[in-house]
């Protein structure tokens, strides 16, 4: 969910901008409808879904889009561009947002045949959070977050925080994640503190934190970034289904020190693009494989567009299955030939799993729901780094 302009900055916002805001809404139009195979699926005032079944095809509410343009065209194009008064923060700060409601700890339904809703695959996650992008290009135009990142203090350095030059040292880096739910797992933790965990993690030894920011799926919150960077001194990765070169520009808006960028939910040229983005916006682009076909087609641009700034996650979870298989990792990555910049991601649980990565090579993981899921995440994460 994008953040909204304050009631004081949108009288800040330059003439030039609010009056290209209106013919960006246009554009953005232009664009769902021109990559879009349009069926028409219904979406109400508060832009959520109706029915979640009916999402197929990554831009299929194209043309609801429409209807909702022309009331937001109205609401850009009317922002004051002039003000007298002092100009406040572009983007208003995020509140720390109530806790949503928790859901059954079990798994997902597997779907209409097991007599529950349709399964959450990767697919129809993509297809939602096209639509949560399309919103929040109306609600805050690109050019307002360009504004903000400019603004921003440089990204820590995340690549190497967690980047081992010399591996034979046999120590592990560990990104600790914070993560209220999954589709796979249902809850994870009731009483979700992001900045007491957050500082747990950091005591605990852990070299960055991953921070998920899917609201509809994860529980996360795209405020949670600069909370926690607030509180610990650790570069923080934005942890979301990106599928858009806004939400690396909103990313860097909200803080973030990397991207996770999966090679599943994008094509070659829209990885790249983002790569050199981020590249230039200071930040580490963590490209995400799973299945062997796209670690071929990606593992060549680990590097580009200048060494230091990307690493390659192996996640042992099938995003499609959502099962979990840690020795997924040990088979990837005697494909890889720089074992230093790879990440085993999903199904970590102890110290001899650590060992276990370290004995093929590698020496970065991420590691999220076991810690948790106990009861006091950082003495979980000490005893794993320590045994």
């Amino acid at each position: 969910m994008s953040t909204p302009l304050s009631p004081a900055a949108a009288g800040c916002v330059p003439g030039e901008i609010a009056a290209g805001a209106a013919g960006g809404v246009a554009d953005v139009l232009a664009s769902c409808i021109a990559s879009s195979a349009i069926t028409g699926a219904a979406i109400s005032a508060d832009w959520s879904l109706a029915p979640a079944e009916d999402i197929t095809s990554p831009a299929r509410a194209a043309l609801a889009i429409a209807a909702a343009v022309v009331i937001n065209t109205t609401v850009i194009a009317t922002r004051r561009t002039h003000s007298s008064e002092p100009c406040a923060p572009l983007i208003a700060p995020a509140p720390m947002p109530p806790p949503p409601a928790q859901p059954s700890p079990s798994a997902p339904s597997p779907g209409p045949a097991g007599g529950g809703p349709p399964a959450i695959t990767l697919e129809r996650i993509l297809a939602r959070k096209r639509i949560e992008v399309a919103k929040a290009k109306i609600n805050t135009p690109i050019a307002t977050l360009q504004m903000v990142c400019a603004q921003q203090e440089p990204a820590r350095n995340f690549f190497a925080a967690v980047f081992d030059p010399a591996p034979a040292r046999r120590t592990t880096r560990v990104i600790a994640e914070l993560k209220r739910r999954s589709p796979s797992a249902g809850a994870i933790r009731e009483d979700f503190d992001p900045v007491r965990i957050a500082t747990a993690y950091a005591e605990a030894g852990a070299s960055a934190l991953s921070v998920l920011t899917d609201e509809e799926h994860f529980g996360g919150h795209l405020g949670y970034i600069a909370q926690v960077k607030d509180a610990v001194k650790l570069p923080a990765l934005r942890k979301d289904f990106i599928v858009d070169e806004y939400q690396v520009w909103e990313s860097r808006a909200a803080s973030a020190d990397a991207v996770l960028l999966i090679a599943e939910a994008l094509n070659e040229s829209e990885l790249l693009d983002m790569m050199i983005l981020c590249r230039e916006l200071g930040m580490t682009s963590l490209v995400e494989v799973h299945d062997v076909e796209n670690l071929l087609r990606v593992r060549r641009h680990i590097g580009f567009p200048h060494a230091g700034y990307s690493l390659l996650g192996i996640n042992n979870r099938n995003l499609r299955t959502m099962q979990t298989d840690l020795t997924h990792t040990f088979r990837l990555a005697e494909m890889v030939d720089d074992k230093r910049v790879l990440v085993s991601e999903s199904g970590i649980k102890t110290a001899s799993d650590l060992k276990k990565l370290r004995q093929n090579g590698v020496s970065i993981v991420l590691v999220g729901e076991h810690l948790l899921r106990q009861k006091d995440p950082g003495a979980a994460l000490r005893q794993m780094l320590r045994d």
